[in-house]
C-alpha cells in the first residue's frame, strides 16, 4: 500500500474527503518525524514505536581502532512494531 492508497483507504473509513485524509496523514507524519528529529519517543499503542538511535561508530576488535570521522550517518530512526501488527502482518502471509 503506498501513500494515495492510505489516503484513500482513510478517507472511506473516517467518511471524509480525500484532501482531508492527505492534510491528516501528512499532519500525522510531520509531527512524528519532528518529534523523532528532536530525539523524543513517540508511542502509538496498538502500533508501534519510532525513536531515533545514534549510528554506530565503526571499529575493529582486532585493534579497538575506533575512526571517529567515519561517522557520518548521524542518527537512525527506528520502529518497534507491537505485537498486533505483527499478528496482523503474519495472518496476511
Amino acid at each position: 500500500m503506498n501513500k494515495s492508497e492510505l489516503i484513500d483507504t482513510i478517507s472511506s473509513e473516517a467518511d471524509i474527503s480525500k484532501a482531508a485524509a492527505e492534510r491528516a496523514l501528512t499532519s500525522a507524519m510531520n509531527a512524528i518525524m519532528k518529534a523523532v528529529a528532536e530525539g523524543d519517543r513517540v508511542t502509538l499503542v496498538g502500533f508501534g514505536t519510532f525513536h531515533a538511535t545514534q549510528a554506530r561508530q565503526p571499529y575493529r576488535p582486532e585493534s579497538a581502532y575506533r575512526r571517529e570521522d567515519r561517522d557520518r550517518r548521524g542518527q537512525r530512526a527506528r520502529t518497534h512494531p507491537r505485537r498486533r501488527l505483527q499478528d496482523a502482518a503474519n495472518k496476511a502471509q
